[in-house]
C-alpha cells in the first residue's frame, strides 16, 4: 500500500515540476520579447501575462533584462 501511494506522490511531484519550468520558460519568452521590443521601439508585443504563477514571473523578470541588454548590445 505504502508503495503505491509513493508512486502516486512521485508522478504528482514530477508534473509540478515540469509545469513550473514549463511557466518559467513561457514568462521568459515573453519577457525577453518585450524587453528586446520595447528597448528597440520594433512594436507592440503580445504576451500571455501570467503573473498569479511566481514561476513566470521570475522569467518574465529575467527574460525582461536580458532582451533590452541584447538590444542595447545590438545582438
Amino acid at each position: 500500500m505504502y508503495f503505491l501511494l509513493a508512486v502516486i506522490m512521485i508522478v504528482a511531484l514530477s508534473g509540478c515540476i515540469e509545469d513550473s519550468d514549463e511557466r518559467f520558460d513561457v514568462g521568459y519568452d515573453d519577457g525577453y520579447a518585450l524587453g528586446y521590443n520595447t528597448e528597440c521601439k520594433i512594436r507592440a508585443t503580445l504576451i500571455a501575462g501570467d503573473f498569479g504563477s511566481e514561476h513566470y514571473s521570475r522569467g518574465y523578470n529575467s527574460g525582461l533584462y536580458d532582451g533590452a541588454t541584447a538590444c542595447r548590445n545590438g545582438e
